[in-house]
């Protein structure tokens, strides 16, 4: 593996886009950031050997770091991108919640590039082989979400609305469940590589249904939450400096 297929190098690229954001007060620095927190977790993961296959783990990891990667990179060059990427990286710039931010890009992120990613590197190979640490990978997912949250409390003060709006339960946040997603993608994975290279008109179709949970996330259905979503943003810290700082503290 070469050092730019590492997942040291796209831990490298990570920070690059996060410091951009900062310096920029960009709001796309909440998701690279979250996302940068997330691959340290799988980095380290693998280094202890707890996965099944680690040198494969690493492969993929670095394969679904890369379409977020090559999606920021081909937006700020104006070259085409997925409809759900678009969407996450055209809204940054509307007064939106933090949540919503990060929530577009983990929508793109694992609703779409983790099939793509999961199909990819077990392309010619049985894709049950890696079950077993795809859901460990959902695993780390659901667990930094968890995390979030909690730390999110801290630049978002009204953060416990949601949980009393989804009942203390992971269920309907913003009508965006991690639950569903994780199972979501894991279907849609067994699809992309079933299809094998003519998958593209699949992963269009995905596209289009990641689109409108981007959408339902930006506008929920119900007043209720629309109108708690804008309490929570009224109170929360507004420059992505002071939001990433308040983040990372330990």
């Amino acid at each position: 593996m070469t050092e730019d297929q590492s997942i040291d190098h796209v831990l490298f690229q990570l920070d690059q886009i996060v410091e951009e954001c900062l310096s920029g007060n960009n709001r796309l620095g909440y998701f690279a950031y979250v996302y940068r927190r997330t691959t340290a977790e799988i980095a380290n993961e693998i280094k202890l050997g707890n996965f099944e296959d680690n040198k494969r783990m690493e492969k993929f990891d670095v394969i679904f770091a890369n379409l977020y990667l090559e999606a920021y990179k081909a937006f700020k060059n104006n070259k085409p991108v997925s409809k759900s990427w678009m969407f996450a990286f055209k809204n940054a710039d509307q007064e939106l919640t933090i949540i919503q931010h990060v929530l577009f890009g983990m929508n793109a992120h694992i609703n779409l590039d983790l099939a793509i990613a999961t199909a990819q590197t077990m392309d010619d190979e049985d894709i049950e082989d890696i079950e077993s640490d795809f859901n460990k990978v959902n695993d780390i997912l659901f667990q930094i979400t968890n995390e979030l949250q909690e730390r999110l409390s801290r630049v978002s003060p009204l953060m416990f609305l949601l949980d009393y709006l989804g009942k203390n339960t992971d269920e309907k946040i913003i009508d965006f469940s991690m639950r569903k997603a994780r199972g979501q993608a894991w279907n849609s994975a067994n699809l992309l590589w079933s299809l094998g290279n003519d998958n593209q008109k699949a992963i269009n179709q995905i596209d289009d249904l990641v689109l409108k949970l981007s959408q339902l996330i930006r506008s929920p259905k119900t007043i209720l939450t629309r109108i708690l979503l804008k309490l929570m943003g009224f109170f929360e810290k507004k420059n992505v400096r002071a939001v990433i700082l308040g983040l990372s503290e330990s």
